[in-house]
C-alpha cells in the first residue's frame, strides 16, 4: 500500500483505511470518470485544465458531483498537504455510487467522489521515462470512440490491459494500440507523438485529449517546432526520426524501441530531449502552476450538497 492520503466519504484517511462498497456501480460496471494531475515542488501543473477535463468527463457520463469545483480543488490541495509530498500524483474520480437493487435507472443513484495524493508516479519507472522505453505495437484494437468516448478518462480499459499483457509477454515495457480504422491511437495511459523532419505529430482521433500533450503543443510553439494533430498510420513508426510519449506520470518520455526494434539509432532524439528539458525546467519554475499553499489560503465558497 503506498504512502499518501485519501479523501473518501467526506473525510481524509490513510490508504489502508480507505474503503468503498463492492456494490458501487463504478466497480461493478466501470461507470466512473476520473482524472490525474500532479504536483512538482508543491506546484500543481495545469490544475484548472485537469479540473475542466474532469468536469467534461463527468458531464458526458452524466455523473453529478456532490462537491463544487472550488471544493474539489481545495480537497486536492489538502490531500497533497496532508501527504507531505512536494512531488505527488493526485487522482480524483467520480463513480456512480451504490444503486438500489430494485432499479436499473442510474439516475437514481448518488455519485461518490474520491481523491488521493501519493508519491509522484513514473509510469515505466523514472529511468525508462527519462531515457527510453520499448513499446509494443499491439494486435489488440482500441475500443472505438463510437462505443466509449475516449475523450472521457474512464475505467473501461480491457483493451489496454490485454495490450499491456501482450507487450510484457513480448519483452516490451508497454503497448501502442490502433483504432478500428487501422490508424494509431494511444497507449495505456499516455499519448503517442512521432517526429519526422523536425515536425511533431500526434493522433487526432479515438484518444484522450491529454493535458500534458496540450502543454507540449505550447512548448513546441515556444521552441518553434511544428506541431500537428492528424491521422498517423502505424507504418510511420518505422520511418520516424523519433518517437515519444506524454502523460502526467512521466512528462515527456522517449520511446527508443518499438516491438523490440530500434527507433532510428535507438537513442532519445534531439527534439524529444529539447522538449523534455523544457518541460521539466519550466515545471521546476512553476510554469502553468498553482501553489498548493495558495489554494489552501483562498477562502472557499461551498456549494456542495454533502
Amino acid at each position: 500500500m503506498p504512502d499518501g492520503i485519501v479523501f473518501i466519504d467526506n473525510e481524509f484517511v490513510s490508504p489502508e483505511h480507505a474503503k468503498m462498497s463492492i456494490f458501487d456501480v463504478g466497480f461493478v460496471w466501470g461507470d466512473t470518470a476520473y482524472d490525474v494531475t500532479s504536483t512538482w515542488k508543491n506546484w500543481f501543473f495545469m490544475l484548472e485544465e485537469h479540473l475542466d477535463r474532469f468536469q467534461r468527463s463527468c458531464d458526458r457520463f452524466q455523473l453529478k458531483s456532490p462537491y463544487s469545483r472550488d471544493e474539489i480543488r481545495q480537497i486536492c490541495a489538502e490531500c497533497v498537504q496532508r501527504s507531505g509530498f512536494d512531488d505527488s500524483y493526485v487522482k480524483l474520480q467520480m463513480s456512480r455510487g451504490v444503486m438500489s437493487s430494485r432499479t436499473v435507472d442510474p439516475r437514481l443513484s448518488d455519485s461518490a467522489f474520491v481523491a488521493y495524493a501519493i508519491p509522484y508516479v513514473w509510469i515505466w519507472g523514472e529511468e525508462k521515462c527519462r531515457n527510453g522505453a520499448n513499446l509494443y505495437l499491439s494486435s489488440f484494437e482500441r475500443v472505438s470512440s463510437r462505443a466509449v468516448d475516449q475523450r472521457i478518462k474512464n475505467y473501461n480499459r480491457a483493451d489496454l490491459v490485454q495490450a499491456r499483457f501482450q507487450a510484457l509477454d513480448e519483452g516490451c515495457d508497454d503497448s501502442i494500440l490502433c483504432g478500428p480504422d487501422g490508424y494509431l491511437t494511444e497507449g495505456s495511459g499516455y499519448n503517442l507523438l512521432v517526429v519526422k523532419n523536425g515536425r511533431v505529430a500526434s493522433p487526432d482521433y479515438n484518444v484522450l485529449e491529454g493535458v500534458t500533450r496540450g502543454a507540449l503543443s505550447e512548448l513546441c510553439k515556444l521552441e518553434n517546432i511544428p506541431f500537428e494533430l492528424r491521422k498517423i498510420h502505424p507504418d510511420e513508426l518505422a520511418e520516424a526520426d523519433e518517437v515519444f510519449a506524454s502523460t502526467t506520470a512521466g512528462g515527456v518520455m522517449p520511446v527508443t524501441r518499438i516491438s523490440n526494434q530500434p527507433v532510428a539509432n535507438g537513442e532519445p532524439g534531439p527534439v524529444t530531449r529539447r522538449l523534455q528539458a523544457s518541460y521539466w525546467g519550466k515545471r521546476e519554475q512553476g510554469w502553468r502552476g498553482t501553489r498548493v499553499d495558495e489554494i489552501l489560503a483562498t477562502p472557499m465558497q461551498s456549494t456542495g450538497t454533502h
